[in-house]
């Protein structure tokens, strides 16, 4: 019998003990409540801890950052557009006795950040027009300026941002960030946009900017390509001609100096003796006639005409032969009787 009670003893001893102490991870905060009221401060060193056994509990909290994944909202922007947003937010718990008091758990913390950060969400995108939330940020170019050098953001059909998605998505931590900080608890350290879907009418418009973008910068290039190689033909021309006009006076420079040379023989040659000088003018006459005469060439030429004279000296004369006497009449004869 004793031994049961000692055994008993314990037991119970060993229960006491066993709801006395609690172990504090490195990743957790810990309120101990008593009948459901928070004791004392917050344990947020890691280690062995003790509490009153039975009626205290003890309520773990993370210490590490937490996500907040929100539901897809249908919102209008400021050019009333239509847009179903996507949210993301990472958060952590700075004060785990208001987190308790306000909000007991995670569970009803991610509600509350539902109301809190989709609210923040809408009024924003309400405030800016659809191409603020398409570009990331108003320093970032287009793909229009992008692909043409010297082209300004901005420019080449598209309007100017002011704000952009990032600082859109920063204006929405903001907004949410001190409540949560001061009633809850909550440290909200960032926010971004997950998705943005487009309706139909929306993707249609979008498509159809994307379509002139790059028409665009198709046709922008056709044009510098239509301008070079305008600018190429012209410097090949002119670099044809250059070199054609170059050759052309070479070979007249060539040439002129040939005939001066065959000049200077020929009149050295036929300039030698009365005889040369006769042949040479014989020859060149005959020159002249091969080239001025074929034999269907009717010339007039007068009776002093050098080519005339040359002409009459070169046809052997031509025997004269009388002419053929006439027949003798023919005399009829009388009959005989």
């Amino acid at each position: 019998m004793k031994r049961i009670i000692a055994g008993i003893l314990v037991l119970l001893a060993l229960i006491v003990l066993y709801g006395s102490f609690y172990i504090v991870h490195m990743t957790e905060m810990v309120i101990i409540t008593q009948f459901g009221d928070p004791v004392g401060e917050p344990v947020t060193d890691a280690g062995l801890h003790f509490k009153a056994p039975f009626i205290q509990d003890v309520n773990r909290f993370e210490k590490r950052v937490l996500e907040w994944d929100g539901r897809p909202l249908r919102m209008p922007t400021r050019d009333k557009v239509y847009l179903e947003v996507s949210t993301f937010a990472r958060w952590r718990i700075v004060d785990p006795y208001k987190f308790f008091v306000g909000l007991r758990d995670e569970r009803t913390a991610l509600s509350r950040l539902d109301g809190m950060i989709g609210g923040a969400t809408q009024a924003e995108v309400a405030k800016h027009d659809l191409i603020e939330l398409i570009r990331t940020d108003k320093e970032r170019k287009t793909p229009v300026a992008e692909a043409i050098p010297g082209t300004p953001s901005g420019t080449v059909g598209l309007p100017t941002i002011t704000t952009g998605r990032s600082a859109i998505a920063e204006a929405i931590r903001k907004d949410a960030a001190p409540r949560s900080l001061s009633d809850l608890g909550i440290a909200l350290m960032d926010v971004r946009f997950k998705r943005i879907n487009y309706g139909q009418d929306v993707q249609e418009k979008i498509f159809t900017r994307m379509s002139s973008e790059r028409g665009q910068i198709a046709e922008r290039f056709r044009a510098e390509g239509l301008g070079e190689a305008a600018r190429i033909g012209g410097e090949r021309e002119r670099e044809l001609k250059r070199i054609e006009s170059e050759a052309y006076r070479k070979v007249q420079e060539i040439k002129g100096k040939a005939d001066a040379e065959a000049v200077r023989i020929y009149a050295t040659a036929f300039n030698s003796t009365p005889e040369a000088a006769e042949f040479f003018n014989f020859t060149r006459t005959l020159e002249t006639y091969a080239k001025v005469m074929d034999a269907d060439t009717t010339l007039v030429l007068s009776t002093d005409s050098d080519l005339y004279r040359l002409m009459k000296t070169m046809t052997p004369a031509l025997p004269m032969t009388p002419a053929p006497a006439p027949p003798a009449p023919v005399v009829p004869q009388p009959a005989a009787p």
